[in-house]
């Protein structure tokens, strides 16, 4: 499991844009970078700044996934046929913790890998405390019994900002069905993710 070392909602205040559209972030209040001189004015960004950023953005928005994980995910993405930043997304979206978090399993992205390493979560029936799991297509994820009773779970299931997307099948409160790998424009993001600039920054 990726540890947090940081406030998750400092990447909100550094790219200046709500991430995971929570209501409680800081940018709805500040709109400018973190520390004394977050509102001086910005210069101009090199295209590497840029490529960055994008990268710095999908990264944090899949719970601050470490560098390792993520390069060597964009990796399998640039060995698939077809597009590379489409690639990337559909492995992203697979990964077990995103399931959970799409289900409405957890408010967080990083509440939902908590739920699944401390046992929360199974898979076509069988517990799993791996986040990173890779899920596939006509897998059944469930919550555990005493996971149905969480005041976490139960919050999130009350959540107004976010719907369950299309690929994710719901059965009740307590399973949902992964149902295919997504595309881009079908994943439910509140701001705007560049995955292409993603693979420009990894081709150099």
């Amino acid at each position: 499991m990726s540890k947090r070392n940081s406030a998750k909602y400092k990447l909100d205040r550094r790219m200046g844009e709500n991430i995971w559209g929570r209501p409680n972030s800081p940018v709805n209040k500040r709109s400018y970078g973190p520390g004394q001189h977050g509102q001086r004015r910005k210069s101009k960004v090199s295209d590497f700044g840029i490529q960055l950023r994008a990268k710095q953005k999908l990264k944090g928005y899949y719970g601050d996934v470490t560098e390792k994980q993520f390069k060597r995910t964009y990796q399998e993405a640039d060995r698939m046929k077809g597009d590379t930043g489409q690639n990337l997304i559909g492995l992203l979206e697979r990964r077990l913790d995103m399931v959970v978090y799409r289900a409405k399993f957890a408010p967080t992205v990083f509440s939902a890998r908590q739920i699944v390493s401390h046992g929360h979560i199974y898979v076509n029936g069988v517990k799993c405390n791996i986040a990173s799991r890779r899920i596939d297509v006509g897998d059944v994820i469930s919550l555990g019994k005493k996971a149905k009773e969480m005041a976490l779970v139960i919050e999130a299931q009350s959540l107004p900002e976010r719907d369950i997307p299309d690929y994710v099948a719901t059965d009740g409160n307590e399973k949902v069905t992964f149902t295919r790998v997504p595309k881009l424009d079908e994943v439910p993001y509140p701001v705007t993710m560049e995955p292409n600039l993603v693979v420009e920054f990894y081709s150099r």
